[in-house]
């Protein structure tokens, strides 16, 4: 029998993750390096754990993600969401409990583009009267 894999995709940003979610120890790669090794800053690990915690399968899956694009937040936030999807894939009952917690979502904020003859997305140049 061949191992059981779930697969999903994030979005956040610019960012895109491709994650497999499969039965282990707890353990997190992304791009073949320990999260550890990859994600320096603690508010970006805690984020990807997030799903994870909510639904008590910390420390019950590995998780494999392969992520490209956008910064380190906007990649933490892909993975969450990449996370999230493909815990639904694992076990449809943790539907609610993720759509609460509001993870099922795709965060569609990204950059407004800086308008033409003008400083930038909202700011403008100052206006002189004389």
């Amino acid at each position: 029998m061949a191992e059981q894999r779930f697969y999903a995709t994030g979005k956040r940003k610019s960012a895109i993750a491709r994650v497999w979610l499969q039965p282990g120890s707890g353990r997190v790669f992304i791009n073949k390096k320990p999260i550890e090794e990859y994600v320096r800053r603690e508010t970006s690990k805690m984020v990807i754990h997030q799903p994870l915690m909510l639904t008590g399968t910390y420390g019950k899956l590995d998780v494999f993600v392969n992520v490209t694009g956008g910064g380190i937040s906007g990649q933490a936030g892909a993975i969450k969401h990449g996370i999230s999807k493909a815990l639904l894939e694992y076990n449809p009952e943790f539907r609610e409990v993720l759509k609460r917690a509001g993870f099922l979502t795709r965060d569609s904020r990204v950059k407004e583009r800086k308008k033409y003859g003008q400083r930038g997305a909202r700011a403008r140049f100052q206006y002189s009267k004389r």
